[in-house]
């Protein structure tokens, strides 16, 4: 057994854990651990091959980007500095579904660099490759994690731990409460829960997908059946095949893409414009419209049809799975062995291989595109599926669909806005298919994707903030959790899950293991503390050694506006109140004698007394520093 002691231990690769592990070593921490299940890190960015970034909001009935801040604006900017070097523009995808799109190769390329200045300093040490088994417990704290690797073991032993893992292994290992499926309705009284968990929906989530990246070839080619594959199972993914899928006898509710399978466009009104199609839904690089040659083309499928759903398992999968343990097909994907996990896994990569087999049969130009070599890995595809939703923590607050579910079609401020909030976000309840029906009832037998009527894509949310409350669990010491592994339930983490989100995510989880650490305090004693709290969230305002991390989410407010820490660590703290009606700060708007007077009035008496004989300030901004100034001496 190799041994290691540590002050934070990250376990994790994705986005999420790399950004904790680096913003704890930013902050100071002297010995930071982080332990990759794999060798690359980045998560959805490059080892999920998920490189079209969601980012997407509504503002004035447009869609436009949700403000960036923090250590995803930082990696966005080296993102953008990435195409411009080599594409000559920072957006050169013409992509449906994005602004902003980063090829797996460079991906991994930029999370390395970010880690790098860190494991030079000798704060940061990353072990790759190793899967945890154990949990250490000294009485009730989380005091040591076990993992393997190739029949060696390797404990790191740590005074905090982070599970930024995929399936929140450290979680389930400490026996801290956990969940994972769909919530009851009693549970939380969302709109969308079901009234009563069943057999038939216990094991319904979000689905995960296996992503398919290619890039352009300059001779034609169609990539070999796979093992299983049935055309019957892409009958409905495109306009093509529209014929063959209503003659197969498919059941109502079945998803079908009414859409060509390519279209030749560039997107001219921008992503999410007309026409919709597989072709340049998730593309990379459009290399046809800006002369380049044809193997510079590049993008990535992750189409509905797609999606590989975890209700119920198809037949061989099933037995595959009881084969290794008896019942192990009624268990919850979370709740499988890695090894378990595997089975499931090699049946979506199945899947999603013959995605591209049929739509290279059914379009001579998929056939000038092939399979990546970038990976590394002997299928060249991801190292990893595409994860939307994995194991729940149990914290001391779970967002709820009620907190931020809104009937308007266009954010506005969520019901619930925590004055413990670590970072702001927006993002639609978003469900993909999330069941499986097999043709004739007939699990050995084709299937398809169905969406259902409460879990589908088109439940608009408010602008919210996640808290710190969420990060804590409800009973265990020295754990703190990150990635999708947080308090929320199953239905907000269907909006809480992008790249941009997770990184954030992790990097609060980080600020609160480095006061939790500087203090000699546990996470659940620190989130009931309002000074540490604000401790924490200044911190975040402030960056240190990046962007600042938006709290209260103002869509004209970027990192680096002389007011962003006076109006974010106001806002949060109910002093500066919103506009009711308006996302937008404003900061030049003229500020009013009257408006100052009220501002005064929610200030403690210290700033009041400090601030009596000034003259009432002229614009938004300098009413805020102002504020801020004297409650900040």
């Amino acid at each position: 057994m190799r041994h290691i002691e540590a002050d934070l231990l990250v376990v994790g690769g994705n986005e999420s854990a790399v950004a904790a592990a680096v913003q704890a070593a930013r902050l100071g921490v002297k010995r930071v651990v982080l332990v990759s299940d794999i060798a690359m890190l980045g998560g959805q960015f490059s080892a999920e091959g998920v490189g079209n970034v969601d980012e997407w909001t509504t503002v004035n009935g447009k869609r436009t980007r949700f403000p960036r801040s923090g250590m995803f604006l930082e990696v966005a900017r080296a993102i953008e500095e990435t195409n411009q070097r080599k594409y000559g523009k920072a957006e050169p995808a013409n992509s449906f579904c994005a602004w902003l799109t980063v090829e797996p190769r460079e991906a991994a390329r930029i999370f390395e660099e970010l880690v790098a200045p860190q494991v030079a300093s000798g704060r940061l040490r990353i072990e790759r490759g190793w899967e945890p088994v154990k949990v250490e417990l000294a009485g009730n704290r989380v005091a040591g994690v076990n993992f393997t690797k190739d029949n060696t073991l390797l404990e790191v032993r740590a005074r905090v731990t982070i599970d930024a893992s995929d399936w929140g292994d450290v979680i389930q290992l400490s026996g801290a409460k956990w969940s994972a499926g769909p919530d009851a309705k009693a549970r939380f009284g969302e709109p969308s829960a079901p009234e009563q968990i069943t057999e038939s929906n216990r094991r319904e989530m979000n689905p995960l997908t296996w992503c398919v990246v290619v890039r352009g070839s300059t001779k034609e080619n169609i990539i070999p059946e796979p093992p299983g594959f049935d055309p019957r199972r892409y009958f409905g993914c495109s306009r093509e095949t529209r014929t063959n899928f209503l003659a197969t006898g498919w059941p109502k509710g079945v998803l079908f893409m009414n859409v060509p399978a390519f279209a030749d466009t560039t997107h001219p009104g921008g992503p999410y414009s007309p026409p919709v199609n597989i072709y340049t839904h998730r593309r990379l690089v459009d290399a046809a419209h800006q002369q380049l040659p044809p193997e510079r083309e590049a993008l990535f499928f992750n189409w509905p049809p797609q999606d590989y759903p975890l209700d119920v398992w198809p037949k061989s999968v099933a037995d595959a799975l009881d084969a290794t343990e008896p019942g192990a097909s009624k268990k919850n994907l979370v709740a499988l062995t890695p090894a378990q996990r595997r089975i499931v896994f090699e049946n979506a990569k199945r899947h999603s291989l013959g995605l591209l087999h049929h739509v290279q049969k059914l379009e001579p130009r998929f056939r000038r595109l092939e399979l990546t070599d970038e990976f590394g890995t002997p299928d060249r595809l991801p190292p990893k599926p595409y994860v939307r939703e994995g194991l729940r923590l149990e914290a001391l607050t779970m967002l709820r669909e009620q907190d931020l579910r809104t009937p308007h079609n266009e954010p506005r401020w969520a019901k619930f806005m925590p004055d413990d909030a670590v970072f702001g976000f927006q993002f639609n309840i978003d469900f993909h298919p999330t069941r499986r029906q097999f043709l004739g009832d007939d699990p050995a037998a084709p299937w398809a994707t169905i969406h259902t009527a409460t879990r589908n894509w088109s439940t608009h949310t408010d602008r919210g903030m996640f808290p710190l409350r969420g990060l804590v669990p409800v009973e265990r010491d020295g754990l703190l959790g990150a990635g999708k592994n947080i308090g929320v339930s199953s239905v907000v983490q269907s909006a809480l899950r992008l790249h941009g989100q997770m990184m954030l995510c992790g990097q609060a989880s980080a600020t609160v293991a480095w006061l939790c650490l500087n203090d000699g305090v546990q996470p659940r004693e620190l989130a009931t503390n309002p000074q540490r709290v604000r401790d924490v969230q200044r911190t975040l305002v402030r960056g240190n050694g990046g962007p600042g991390v938006l709290l209260w989410p103002y869509h004209d407010l970027p990192p680096e506006h002389a007011a962003f820490e006076a109006i974010n660590l106001l806002s949060v703290a109910g002093m500066w109140k919103p506009d009711g009606d308006s996302v937008f700060f404003q900061p030049d708007r003229e500020f009013s004698a009257d408006e100052w007077s009220a501002l005064l009035a929610r200030l403690p008496d210290a700033a009041r007394e400090k601030l009596k004989a000034v003259a009432a300030p002229k614009t938004r901004t300098e009413a805020a520093r102002t504020a801020w100034s004297a409650l900040a001496q």
